[in-house]
Parts: structure tokens; sequence; C-alpha cells
């Protein structure tokens, strides 16, 4: 996807909020790689949450409990950390996958609620955090998180994007019975909309990347399921264990080698 080149675009620029202590950027450049890791943190969120709730039997509350707390440590480690380093950024977002999955799933299966309500639920959480960070902030820019507002803004954005691209997700796979792969074709060819309408149409550059990063968690979970489910459930039969595994390795791998390269970091952050 050419959506993710690291050209700069004045409206993701903004000046961060005055008054505040001001850091270094906290999230990575928008490259390739970006993209990739975020895709698959989002298929081993589906994966590794059916891992700890059913695999290991841990259930779905026990499962929720032990990934929420790890993903508070996580996330102090990351809001106190003076600038993005990939290590513990993307720690924080597998964890937080995880934790959207989970979420969306004890609500579902553990508390009875349907997922058409679930969807409308985080669509509109979604859309009262956007609100609420623009409001205090004036921007919704992914380059100008300097300051532990925004950055609380960024990761309440993120869980709520993680648990409704889960439950949007299911609810065209199964609810719909479109099937995960069709329901990934489905994602894909959306998030290809979305780049043709920014480079060809001049789609506003923040809110293609929301809306694009928004269908990556659905896309993602469809992957993980595809790949994880029985044959007899539409998918490949490879087992949570396999592809959560396969994609825990290629992501550590991308964040040892971004890490070496540097490449995600902004250029005043590589010079810290």
């Amino acid at each position: 996807m050419n959506m993710i080149k690291t050209r700069k675009w004045a409206d993701m620029n903004a000046p961060v909020s005055l008054g505040k202590e001001q850091m270094l950027n906290k999230v990575p450049q928008l490259t390739i790689y970006f993209w990739i890791i975020k895709i698959m943190a989002t298929t081993v969120g589906e994966t590794a949450a059916d891992l700890l709730a059913v695999k290991l039997n841990l259930g779905l509350v026990v499962a929720a409990l032990v990934v929420g707390l790890l993903l508070l440590v996580a996330l102090f480690v990351q809001l106190h950390s003076r600038k993005y380093v990939p290590s513990i950024y993307w720690v924080a977002v597998v964890l937080i996958s995880i934790a959207g999955t989970l979420i969306t799933d004890n609500l579902v299966d553990t508390f009875g609620v349907p997922l058409w309500v679930t969807t409308v639920v985080f669509a509109v959480a979604l859309c009262v955090a956007f609100v609420a960070w623009y409001m205090l902030e004036k921007s919704l820019s992914v380059h100008t998180i300097k300051t532990t507002r925004r950055e609380l803004f960024y990761w309440s954005t993120i869980l709520f994007t993680f648990a409704l691209g889960t439950a949007g997700g299911d609810l065209l796979a199964e609810g719909a019975h479109l099937g995960y792969l069709y329901s990934g074709l489905l994602f894909a060819g959306s998030i290809a909309l979305v780049t043709l309408l920014y480079y060809k149409f001049a789609l506003n550059a923040v809110v293609a990347f929301w809306i694009a990063y928004i269908l990556t968690r659905p896309l993602g979970a469809s992957l993980g399921d595809l790949l994880s489910q029985p044959t007899a459930n539409g998918g490949l039969g490879l087992g949570t264990v396999v592809t959560s595994a396969a994609f825990f390795v290629v992501i550590l791998a991308l964040v040892i080698f971004m890490s070496e390269r540097q490449d995600d970091m902004q250029p005043a952050a590589r010079a810290a």
C-alpha cells in the first residue's frame, strides 16, 4: 500500500498544545513496515486471544484480566518513554490488539450482547474519542503525538479501533455469512479504495490514515481466523498456536530490523 509513504503532509503537522510538556513524537513514521506490522499485530490479536481463552483454557474473563494487566504495564512504560522506541511501542500495540479482541468476545460470548450492538457501541465510542481529541487538541495527526494528553487520546482511540474491528469483522464474517476469505477481501479492497481516493482524488491525509487504520483491524482478524480456524469452519486449519507463533516471530524480526535501521523514527528521535 503506497499510502504508507513517509512524505510530509501539511495538514498532519499542526502545532502541539501550548502549555504542555513536549516530547519527541511517540509514534512511528508511516513506512511500509508500519503497515505490515500493524496488520500482523491485528492478526495476532485475534489468534492469541483464542489461544489464551480456549487453547490454554483460561476462559475469556481470566484471559482478559491477564492481558489487561500486561497492557497497563506496557502503556505505563510507553507513556513514560521520552521518545518512540520500536520494541516498547509495538509490544503495546500487540497487547492492545489482543485486549480489543477479548473485550468484544467477552461482551458477545460471556454477556450475550449481539454483534451488531457491540459494533454500534464501539463505533459511537470511537467517534466520541475522535471528537473529544479534536476539540481539545485541534488535530488528529499522528505526527504530533508529543504530549501526554495527546498520547492518551491516541491509545484510547487505538483500543476502540481494535474492539470495533473485531466486532465489525465478526459481524460480516459470521453474522452476514460472508466467511473469512471474502470478508478479508472486502476489507483489503476497501483499504485499496482509500489509497486510491487519497492519491488520485486528494482525500484528506488524516482521514485517509484513520480509515485505513480502522480497516486493517478486521482485515487482520479475518486473516487470523482464515489461517487458524478448522477447515470445517471455513479456515485453513493451522491452529492458533502455529498462526500466533509464526506472526509473533515475523513481528519480532521486523521490530529488531527497524530498531537497527531506525527508518520509522522521526529525524529528531534518531539524533536523540
